[in-house]
């Protein structure tokens, strides 16, 4: 009885309250336009956020649709120039670890290059030459000259010069040249036409009629050649690379050392 009660109380307030908010919506004018201005705000914010879903959604599929070439491009771009820069990678690679064996062992290094570019040098002379067939003890032999004699002089050579004349500006590099023409050039150059000429089997008396045929005009055309070669050697390069420098620029004097040394035996005139 006493729960029927509070029930009955409990509904008649609910009543109550609902006919006065009722009474005041319709008769007090300020309650109507608060109560309006709150259906609006809400309908506003139901409308903002269905439409900004619908730009997310539009805007991921124009994405999609308009820029699959924009996309495909930039990560072929991307694929390019990774493999231009690997492609770079392994060619500084392969100088870093010629460079690192230059100083770890530099006579050792130097020789290996001087042998392979007189190789390379002999079997050009022979192509242009038109031999018949190839020479291989011609090849060793020139393989063994670059190999034993050539290269180590090329080191000390440049490594004296260059604590003889530390500088390079101009005077001293014309200072190098003058003593390369004057002495390393024709010792250099008696020595390999005397030692190929004594492995292919020639006595003294031929190798000096051969030298006395075959020198002058070799050191002439030396003369032309080598003054241009030593300047950018001695005036550019730094001291642990210019045996490099100068066996590249040896290739095409190699070739016309080939040649000569290759000629026939020289006549030795009676005393």
């Amino acid at each position: 009885m006493r729960g029927a009660l509070k029930r009955n109380s409990t509904i008649s307030q609910l009543l109550q309250t609902q006919t006065r908010r009722n009474t005041d919506f319709f008769t007090d004018p300020v309650a109507r336009i608060h109560q309006n201005f709150l259906i609006e705000q809400a309908q506003s914010k139901r409308d903002y956020f269905n439409f900004s879903h619908f730009f997310r959604r539009s805007t991921t599929r124009n994405c999609n649709e308009v820029y699959p070439s924009l996309f495909s491009s930039a990560f072929s771009s991307a694929s390019s120039s990774s493999t231009t820069t690997a492609t770079s990678l392994v060619k500084v690679g392969f100088v870093g670890w010629y460079l690192g064996m230059v100083k770890a062992r530099p006579m050792l290094t130097k020789s290996v290059t001087c042998s392979l570019i007189y190789i390379a040098a002999d079997l050009s002379s022979q192509t242009i030459s038109s031999s018949t067939s190839f020479d291989l003890e011609r090849t060793l032999r020139m393989a063994g000259y670059g190999m034993v004699v050539l290269g180590p002089t090329l080191h000390f050579w440049f490594n004296f010069l260059s604590k003889l004349f530390p500088k390079q500006d101009l005077i001293s590099t014309f200072k190098k040249i003058a003593m390369a023409q004057t002495l390393y050039g024709p010792i250099m150059t008696v020595i390999f036409l005397s030692l190929n000429a004594y492995l292919q089997g020639e006595n003294g008396a031929e190798i000096a009629a051969r030298l006395k045929r075959d020198l002058v005009p070799t050191m002439i055309n030396g003369v032309m050649y080598w003054p241009v070669c030593d300047f950018i050697t001695y005036r550019f390069i730094p001291v642990h690379l210019q045996p490099l420098v100068s066996n590249c620029f040896s290739y095409l004097w190699t070739i016309y050392m080939t040649y000569m040394a290759s000629l026939e035996k020289a006549v030795s005139t009676p005393n």
